[in-house]
């Protein structure tokens, strides 16, 4: 360990960035990595979640997600192999998740750790197992309800929470439209996770398109993204409608967010319009993995992930989700498994 002078390597924050991040906003520091303390344990980083609410730990006024300071390390989930353990809960070689940071290497309290168990991928529980597939577990079941029948929209529809939120509004009888960016996701959408039809977020005429292919309007809605897909989607909700704001990543790098529409609509139609955070609610989490995972391993639960290799990636594939470049759950290996 830290005897044997071995280092590590640290992405922090090294000035906020105006609009959409760059490289150049982080800068990479090394130490050594440091000794566990009683009840602590060091892992090794296998690999590093990068999601869009990150985008607000960029920011100097509070969000939901708490800010980062300049020189700090940047904040994020990972899956790590235990190689120094103070908790006798776990021993070297042992993976694990949970809440660390930008590293290839981190010292955590074992009590925010969670063990991956054998038989899945130790990535999944980043992704389909992890935050996103939890996150629209909750958005489905709780806000918008899915019944026979019904037609329900999901936007940004091939992401790590669009593409789940989907798959469980179909597992409950729904009819479900996506929205994605190019023909490329649009057909993986279709062809791969089922759903009945899905809209290009780039076409000329997206409000027309999306009339189209939901005929009888919108019951539901699953909302990642905001801006002109929120505005066509909002125009067709039917009475009674349900909408789980969830995230709204096209306003995400605005220095000065948009006003928002005109919301008259929701009383003469009824309908409900509930944001949430899945963080505020851990034992979703636990559920999730516990009903999931078996649908994971016999194939019926469809995933799909977009590795980045390297620590030093992060910055850039933190830009490219905040743009809609990525196609699935977006992940940086920072090393590899010994298996």
């Amino acid at each position: 360990m830290s005897g044997n002078n071995q280092l590590r390597q640290s992405v922090v924050l090294k000035r906020r960035p105006s609009g959409e991040p760059s490289p150049g906003d982080f800068e990479i520091v090394q130490d050594l990595i440091p000794e566990p303390k009683a009840g602590e344990v060091v892992t090794r980083t296998l690999w590093l979640s990068i999601d869009p609410y990150m985008r607000g730990r960029l920011r100097e006024e509070q969000t939901y997600a708490v800010a980062i300071q300049i020189g700090e390390v940047m904040t994020g989930e990972t899956v790590g192999e235990v190689i120094a353990s103070a908790d006798p809960r776990f021993a070297v070689g042992d993976v694990v998740v949970g809440s660390r940071g930008w590293q290839t290497h981190s010292v955590t309290p074992g009590d925010r750790l969670v063990k991956v168990p054998a038989g899945v991928p130790s990535s999944t529980y980043l992704g389909v197992l992890g935050m996103p597939g939890a996150t629209a577990y909750a958005g489905v079941t709780e806000i918008i309800k899915p019944r026979k029948g019904q037609t329900i929209v999901i936007s940004a529809a091939s992401g790590a929470v669009g593409s789940v939120a989907g798959q469980l509004a179909k597992r409950a009888g729904a009819r479900v439209v996506g929205v994605a960016g190019g023909a490329e996701k649009c057909l993986w959408v279709q062809d791969n996770l089922g759903f009945d039809d899905c809209v290009d977020h780039r076409s000329i005429d997206l409000a027309f398109e999306l009339k189209t292919a939901c005929p009888d309007g919108i019951d539901g809605y699953f909302e990642n993204v905001g801006g002109a897909v929120q505005a066509a989607v909002f125009d067709q909700l039917n009475r009674h409608a349900r909408v789980a704001m969830c995230g709204m990543v096209s306003q995400y790098n605005e220095d000065v967010f948009p006003p928002g529409p005109n919301l008259g609509f929701v009383v003469g139609k009824a309908v409900l319009i509930q944001g949430f955070i899945v963080s505020d609610r851990p034992a979703r989490l636990t559920e999730w993995r516990e009903m999931a995972a078996p649908w994971v391993a016999d194939g019926s639960l469809i995933y799909r992930e977009d590795i980045h290799e390297g620590l030093e990636q992060a910055p850039a594939a933190l830009a490219g989700i905040l743009g809609g470049q990525n196609f699935g759950k977006l992940l940086v290996r920072v090393g590899h498994d010994k298996g």
